[in-house]
């Protein structure tokens, strides 16, 4: 897939004080998105805009385009 995540999420939100289980009991994002996240599958607008509100930062920090 020629976008992809820069870096691991998961871990960036752990390291934010969001464990999953946190960010499923808040309602942040649900076990389908972060199975989605831990694959590297690409995740909804809705989800992109819940992860850069956690993390402070911009979609285009998260993800990068590398051609074929």
């Amino acid at each position: 897939m020629p976008i992809s995540y820069k870096f691991d999420v998961l871990e960036a939100l752990k390291e934010k004080g969001w464990t999953t289980y946190k960010i499923r009991k808040e309602g942040k994002l649900n076990q389908h998105t972060l199975q989605k996240i831990r694959e590297g599958e690409p995740v909804s607008w809705l989800n992109v805009e819940k992860i850069c509100s956690i993390l402070g930062c911009q979609p285009g920090d998260i993800f990068e385009y590398r051609e074929g």
